[in-house]
């Protein structure tokens, strides 16, 4: 009996230890790439209550902290996506056995879109959505990210043409809103044409996009200017009528616009200035043909990750044109030749959601001629910088968020894996399964010859 109970009790305490949480972690004698700071051959990274707390290459370590030997370890900030949709789930797919939109909440689908005759019905403007209150730690991606070694995102609604404002999101949390690091952050453009065909619903052309795009601009300043007076002026004067749609443009401190081939930028860098709110470029394949343009406007650019690449179920009669071939060739190196001439970019992910194929992506810039420091600057500091975060992200440095990433070898080598992810300070292992690449296919799908299940 004494025997049994004393098993228990040991198997209790050892439960107590696997649940307790470090006051501190400490990761020591390893390679630090503080970013903005000196380099670290053994250094020592401390972290106390979601905070770095002191970096350097001799630290003391408490004895309170749990201590993790950095010997063959490269420690990182947390990398960050530029832009996408991580943290917001997906919408809950119909119930099985019973037929969209019947019965109880129709999906949105289901809805008839109002016939819109012109920009004052607002059509396509969700300016007043917030990612901030649509994050969830339950999407699914999160862990796939993380074993990427990405912490945090900058994450926006994903319909309509004003998409809605963005936030700084971290990859992990028990609620929503433990997940937000700043918000609003900017406010996305997406131009989407046809949605119902040329001429039967207001904007459905890319001339339409754009004419809304800057009616509403202009109907913000207005509509800013407006509200400055009646505040000065109240006595006597009408009130200005509320506009939602108006006042998530208002608070929106830049504004996200796409552009891919060298003539969309050349546009973009117009209309952007003619908008005169500060913007940022994305998408950017073609940007090698626009670098001195790029340059002389002084925007950020942020950069698809998901190169062009001949589509798998393409029609073998289809000839691409010398331009597609180009930029298959080509875009990978539009990382490397923005960082020659100074201008700010970071990587956004695009839809690609594995480890393995993000850093495939992000490797086959390095290879294209990208610096290794420089392509981890544009997975940190810079895009800490270009959202106005720069003050608690994208480096090691005291007092900032404890968002790190930790490797075993160099970032983007071959054998390289993600050991561990810091967020906010908590220690995540993340998988080493979902950082293999899956293996080859034959053209129905199978294993290729040679490989087994």
């Amino acid at each position: 009996m004494k025997r049994r109970f004393g098993l228990i009790l040991a198997v209790l305490l050892a439960a107590a230890l696997r649940g307790e949480v470090p006051s501190a972690i400490a990761i020591q004698g390893a390679h630090v790439v503080a970013v903005h700071g000196p380099e670290l051959a053994h250094g020592t990274v401390l972290i106390r209550n979601g905070l770095i707390e002191a970096v350097g290459e001799n630290v003391p370590v408490p004895g309170d902290a749990w201590v993790i030997n950095g010997a063959g370890l490269t420690v990182y900030p947390g990398f960050i996506d530029a832009l996408g949709t991580w943290g917001i789930p997906a919408p809950a797919p119909p119930a099985p056995g019973r037929a969209a939109g019947a019965g109880g909440t129709p999906p949105a689908t289901a809805q008839p879109e109002p016939r819109v005759r012109g920009p004052e019905d607002r059509p396509q403007t969700y300016a007043y959505e917030r990612a901030a209150d649509l994050v969830s730690p339950s999407d699914s991606r999160l862990e796939a990210a993380r074993a990427a070694g990405f912490t945090t995102s900058a994450t926006f609604p994903n319909r309509g043409i004003i998409e809605g404002l963005g936030a700084l999101v971290d990859l992990a949390g028990e609620r929503g809103r433990d997940m937000v690091v700043a918000q609003p952050i900017g406010e996305q453009i997406i131009f989407r044409v046809g949605g119902g065909g040329f001429g039967r619903s207001f904007p459905a052309s890319l001339m339409g996009n754009i004419a809304y795009v800057r009616q509403l601009y202009l109907d913000e300043a207005n509509y800013r200017e407006a509200r400055q007076i009646y505040a000065k002026n109240p006595a006597g004067n009408r009130r200005p009528e509320y506009d939602h749609a108006l006042e998530g443009l208002s608070e929106a401190p830049r504004i996200l616009l796409p552009a891919q081939e060298s003539q969309q930028i050349d546009r973009i860098l117009r209309f952007g200035r003619e908008l005169k709110v500060p913007f940022v470029v994305y998408g950017a394949h073609e940007g090698y043909r626009s670098i001195d343009e790029l340059k002389q406007a002084n925007v950020p650019v942020l950069v698809s990750l998901k190169w062009p690449e001949k589509p798998k179920n393409a029609d073998p009669a289809d000839i691409p044109n010398e331009r597609d071939l180009e930029m298959r060739e080509r875009a990978p190196e539009v990382p490397g030749l923005l960082a020659k001439s100074g201008i700010a970019f970071g990587f956004y992910s695009d839809g690609i959601e594995s480890a393995p194929d993000l850093k495939k992506a992000l490797k086959k810039a390095v290879d294209a001629g990208l610096t290794r420091p420089d392509a981890i600057k544009a997975l940190t500091w810079n895009t800490a910088e270009i959202y106005g975060a720069a003050d608690r992200l994208g480096s090691i440095e005291k007092g900032k968020i404890a968002n790190l990433t930790v490797t075993r070898g160099e970032a983007f080598d071959d054998k390289s894996t993600v050991e561990y992810v810091i967020i906010d300070g908590k220690l995540f292992e993340p998988s080493k399964e979902l950082q293999k690449p899956a293996p080859p296919t034959g053209p129905q799908g199978k294993p290729a010859e040679g490989e087994v299940n």
